[in-house]
């Protein structure tokens, strides 16, 4: 099966879930359908939406690999949107999460994300960067002292 194809799948299943079929469930479909509320929601889930793909791309043609730990990539990707944070696949869909709350005004929506954001934030250091280091050690030190962890200014 493809690069693609398993990155397709995966997003399905795991950000999918998380992002869309989670969020959907706590505002129960309803959203308000005032203009500002639309306007920046939707462009929230948009920018959303096109940074997750941007960056599953980067992992295909890059890293030779996919977002899914089973076949992570191979190389350590740091161009594109992981030149300014090493964690912009995540904030693509905490934005998406974001859109909902925006869409719905839904205070659970919001909590939700938070809570996701923390289970992030434990996964990212007691997993992904310990996994990291060990993969591409020099190379992964150096990406650290230079990129930060979430936002580019923090």
């Amino acid at each position: 099966m493809s690069l693609l194809i398993k990155s397709i799948v995966f997003t399905l299943l795991l950000p999918g879930t998380v992002a869309f079929l989670f969020p959907l469930k706590i505002i129960e479909g309803r959203v308000l359908y005032e203009s500002w509320s639309l306007f920046f929601g939707g462009s929230l889930m948009l920018a959303g939406i096109s940074l997750y793909c941007w960056c599953v791309w980067d992992f295909i043609m890059v890293g030779k690999g996919t977002p899914a730990p089973i076949e992570a990539p191979k190389y350590l990707v740091v161009r594109g949107l992981y030149h300014y944070s090493r964690n912009p696949m995540y904030i693509a869909v905490l934005s998406v999460i974001l859109a909902w709350f925006l869409l719905s005004l839904n205070g659970f929506v919001l909590l939700y994300g938070l809570l996701v954001l923390a289970c992030f934030q434990i996964m990212i250091v007691n997993y992904e960067e310990p996994m990291l280091d060990e993969m591409f050690h020099a190379d992964y030190l150096l990406y650290k002292k230079q990129v930060n962890r979430w936002l580019p200014w923090f």
